[in-house]
């Protein structure tokens, strides 16, 4: 059995991953802001902007899950808040890097959140693989320093990024606001309505970082994309299996930037993401359906 330290352990994914490994017997270990028991774990406590942590946490870990940042789409983007975004997902490996520098002790590996805006908000005919360059916009450049600040573990322990979708899941992430807007009887496209939607979830996510942490010859980046998805189609679904009418004309562009700033670029924009390198690694989704995979999440609600 591994010890796994989990940055963000608390958060969407963290939760669903730290049930799925306690389950395997393995023990897990929190960062946090404060220090005791969390939801069956130990949590060690570290100070971002104070550049602190307690150093026990890092004793005989096997395994480091970074998944701490601060929400994409919580906030406006002002500059403040990009920064905010930045810096709530680079300080954590760049204190436990210090840390491990200088007490010599380190994991067999770390596996890193980061996400499919790596490309850009941007929509194309071209289908973007790990070997594409980053995009150039604010979503681009917050994954961009999200996998280098990471990637400064290289030298000394096997590195992961999964670079990862939108993730459906029955509480939380990206559906449930999507779902109220259907069972209004909102359900429009936004934008054009053509801009392609990678998603994956939330099961098959915790799978895939069970697979990095298991399979010792995954390194470097990987797309965790279920299946791509027009964002028309996606809603036409949503209004489908909730049993609401789909006949809204589109939201308009300006009207998407006039609410959320910036931020709309990463609705507005969306091209295809290829997961052909993961596949290559032996990992195999259970849900590619999008109607199937939406009745099974919105059931449980």
């Amino acid at each position: 059995m591994a010890i796994i330290l989990i940055t963000g352990g608390s958060g969407l994914i963290g939760r669903q991953l730290t049930a799925a490994l306690l389950r395997e017997r393995h023990t897990v270990r929190w960062m946090s802001r404060r220090t005791g028991e969390q939801q069956g774990v130990h949590a060690f406590a570290w100070d971002l902007v104070q550049g602190r942590m307690e150093e026990a946490a890092l004793e005989g870990v096997d395994h480091i899950v970074h998944l701490a940042g601060a929400g994409i789409a919580d906030k406006r983007w002002s500059r403040s808040r990009v920064r905010e975004l930045i810096e709530s997902r680079t300080r954590g490996p760049e204190l436990m890097l210090e840390t491990c520098t200088r007490t010599g002790r380190w994991p067999r590996s770390i596996i890193s959140a980061s996400g499919v805006g790596y490309y850009g908000a941007v929509t194309s005919d071209h289908r973007y693989t790990e070997e594409d360059p980053p995009g150039t916009d604010t979503i681009a450049r917050i994954s961009v320093a999200w996998e280098t600040a990471v990637d400064r573990w290289q030298a000394h322990t096997r590195v992961v990024k999964l670079r990862t979708a939108v993730v459906l899941a029955p509480d939380g992430g990206a559906l449930q606001p999507l779902a109220r807007l259907a069972r209004w009887g909102l359900a429009s496209p936004v934008g054009t309505g053509r801009q392609w939607l990678p998603w994956v979830h939330i099961d098959d996510l915790v799978n895939a970082y069970h697979h990095a942490l298991d399979d010792e010859r995954m390194n470097g980046a990987y797309n965790v994309v279920a299946a791509n998805v027009m964002n028309k189609e996606l809603m036409r679904l949503l209004a489908k299996v909730l049993r609401r009418p789909y006949v809204l004309p589109a939201v308009p562009t300006w009207a998407m930037k006039a609410l959320l700033g910036e931020l709309s670029s990463v609705l507005l924009g969306g091209s295809w993401i290829s997961n052909e390198k993961l596949l290559a690694t032996g990992f195999r989704f259970e849900h590619v359906a999008l109607e199937e995979t939406l009745r099974g999440l919105l059931d449980r609600n």
